[in-house]
This record gives structure tokens, C-alpha cells and sequence, in this order.
């Protein structure tokens, strides 16, 4: 039971953030970001978010600073929005694996367009 909680619970963390990011005025929080995952402490005192960006690491990076700089405003509109007991203390992570994806996808899409050329040869 305390397992579906805490994942229900990182769920509307994740959806909560996802829509904050959108409304945050730091300059530092910009392009195209993704809010991972969010893995919340089966206590619920602590939670990590995952961040990832479409233009890289370092993208996501300089946005992990400019969250972490409103953690303090998150923490309190997520314990605003989903009444929580105990509203987590964040932590935002740099992720890279949206890059990772995209690559993933690239490379497939050229060992299709190769087998293509070659079955178009014989």
C-alpha cells in the first residue's frame, strides 16, 4: 500500500512541476525542458526531480540552477495544490535522456534508410 502512494504521489509532484516550469520568469528556465521522473522517499521528506532539455546537457544544467533557485516557491505551491501533510524537499537533477533518445531514434532511422538502399540494390 505505502508503494502506490509514494508513486501516486510522484506523479502529481512531476505533473505539478511540469506545469510550474511553464509559469517560472527565470531566464535560466528556457527551451524546450521535461520533467523526467520525480522519486519521492517512502517518508515523503525528500524528493528528486529529474530535468531534462531537447538542446542538451547543458541546457538542462543552467535550468537545474535556476529551479533549485525556486525551490522555495515550488515546494510551497506543490504543498498548496495537493494538500499534502509533508511537502518533499527537492532536489532537481540534470538528466540527459532526452538527448540520449533522440540519438537512439537517429541512428535507427539511418540502419532503416541503409537496409532500404540495400534491398533497393538487389
Amino acid at each position: 500500500m505505502a508503494g502506490y502512494k509514494t508513486d501516486r504521489v510522484s506523479e502529481d509532484i512531476k505533473r505539478e512541476i511540469a506545469a510550474m516550469v511553464r509559469e517560472l520568469k527565470d531566464p535560466r528556465i528556457k527551451g524546450m525542458l521535461t520533467i523526467v521522473n520525480v522519486e519521492v522517499s517512502s517518508d515523503a521528506s525528500f524528493a528528486k526531480v529529474y530535468v531534462s532539455a531537447m538542446e542538451g546537457i547543458e541546457t538542462a544544467k543552467t535550468a537545474v540552477k535556476g529551479l533549485t533557485s525556486a525551490t522555495g516557491y515550488i515546494r510551497r505551491e506543490i504543498g498548496k495544490r495537493l494538500h499534502l501533510r509533508k511537502t518533499p524537499e527537492l532536489k532537481f537533477i540534470a538528466d540527459d535522456s532526452i538527448e540520449r533518445g533522440m540519438q537512439i531514434t537517429r541512428m535507427l532511422n539511418d540502419i532503416v534508410t541503409e537496409t532500404e538502399e540495400k534491398a533497393d540494390e538487389d
